[in-house]
């Protein structure tokens, strides 16, 4: 009697993004979940690529520049493949500037352009126009600026992991100050710098908004209340007409000056509305614990 031929694995998850920004920590990240990666993967091969089901998790690969003039036909064979019932995935890692051009230092790693534009920041700005059709049409925008590897990791693994039956869009929060930059991850950005700032009460500046001390004084303040319902009552509205479309990822950025009182509160009143709507959320503090306003 002939063998059974095994099942197959077709489609999976597209890693992109700038040069620098943690794709090959991503992809071990993959090949530690059982995916079966491929780095470098020219995108003309995307629709015919399968693995054994029996063997792997999914498929995982890398497109990004070195793909060449063939990076520029991504979308239009991603599309191809959705319409042959072959569904891939686009993570997108970005990374400021700044951050990349001290990584590269670091290394002492020529950039993948640098042959074609030798000043490194031109580069990278080269490498970003070539990488922005792909990056809007990608799922996830991970900003790995000040990511440790474990909160990669725990990123990926909550885009990755089977969403609940009743809320398949999850949610993230991240609380963020002005002077330490802007999440490049952010889909929705709210700036609550004009409310009452703790870092003027002597009792309270050398603590963070998770005190509740630090609570009280930010929500004592009438606007703090006003805003939050404004906030609250966008968000019911958006967060399913986002699930409609078909979003999977949503995050959130809450930005006051230092990141360390204000935006804390509210990014946790936020996270505590969104939890109790039913959807996955979680909350990151980025900048809580730096100095600053």
């Amino acid at each position: 009697m002939p063998k059974k031929s095994a099942a197959t694995i077709s489609g999976g998850l597209v890693v992109t993004g700038v040069s620098g920004a943690g794709k090959t920590a991503a992809l071990h990240v993959l090949e530690d979940l059982g995916y079966y990666c491929i780095d470098n993967l020219p995108p003309a091969l995307l629709a015919s690529l399968t693995v054994s089901a029996t063997d792997k998790t999914g498929i995982a690969v890398v497109v990004d520049t070195r793909s060449g003039s063939d990076l520029d036909r991504s979308p239009d064979i991603l599309a191809q493949c959705r319409a042959l019932g072959i569904e891939w995935k686009v993570l997108f890692l970005d990374c400021a500037d700044d951050i990349l051009l001290r990584r590269f230092k670091e290394t002492r790693r020529p950039h993948p352009l640098a042959a074609e534009q030798p000043d490194i920041l031109k580069a990278i700005e080269l490498e970003r126009d070539r990488l922005a059709p792909l990056r809007s049409i990608s799922n996830l925008v991970i900003d790995t600026s000040t990511l440790s590897l474990q909160k990669l990791r725990e990123i990926m693994l909550a885009f990755l992991s089977p969403t609940s039956a009743l809320h398949p869009l999850r949610a993230r929060i991240v609380s963020f100050g002005f002077k330490h930059g802007l999440p490049l991850d952010a889909d929705l950005i709210f700036d609550v710098r004009f409310l009452s700032n703790p870092y003027y009460e002597p009792k309270l500046s050398a603590l963070n908004g998770t005190h509740d001390s630090v609570v009280k004084f930010v929500m004592k303040d009438p606007r703090s209340r006003a805003l939050l319902d404004k906030l609250i009552d966008l968000l019911n509205f958006t967060l399913p007409e986002y699930e409609r479309e078909g979003k999977a990822y949503l995050t959130i950025a809450v930005g006051c000056t230092g990141g360390r009182h204000r935006s804390v509160v509210i990014a946790d009143k936020l996270k505590k509305h969104i939890d109790e709507r039913g959807y996955p959320v979680t909350v990151e503090h980025r900048d809580a614990d730096m100095d600053g306003r």
